[in-house]
């Protein structure tokens, strides 16, 4: 693969958007944003992307139903998408990996663990990514 990665940030909250788009826009990465899950998927259907971060609370379709409809479709099922949420409790965590996310990261988020992360996502689909290093203080 040539370029940066692709990264489609998809959040009903514009800050969260917005933060995580310009902390990994600093790491070197491609990233487009999607207020909701309908958003997300049309998105997807017109442009690839290496990975996807899945808020699960947002209005009328969830991350949930968004993280199904992609697996059940070809042509987005094997887009890694890490859920992206507030919700901490094992449980969420569990039923996200289940359900076929490939990650978990709990918001807020540390801007150093969120470029890591993602990396070691982009590296273990294969994309073969350097992790930007931890910046010194952090």
């Amino acid at each position: 693969m040539s370029g940066p990665a692709r990264i489609l940030v998809v959040d009903d909250q514009a800050d969260i958007r917005e933060m995580a788009r310009l902390v990994l826009s600093d790491a070197g990465l491609d990233v487009a944003v999607a207020p909701s899950g309908a958003e997300a998927l049309r998105l997807l259907r017109r442009s690839r992307f290496d990975l996807v971060l899945l808020d699960i609370n947002m209005p009328e379709m969830d991350g949930w139903a968004t993280l199904r409809l992609l697996r059940a479709d070809d042509a987005t099922a094997a887009v890694p998408v890490a859920m992206f949420s507030v919700k901490s409790e094992v449980r969420d965590k569990v039923a996200g990996l289940k359900d076929g996310a490939i990650d978990y990261i709990t918001k807020p988020f540390g801007v150093d663990e969120l470029v890591v992360r993602v990396h070691r996502i982009l590296d273990a689909a294969g994309f073969g990514s350097d992790p930007v290093p931890f910046a010194s203080g952090s």
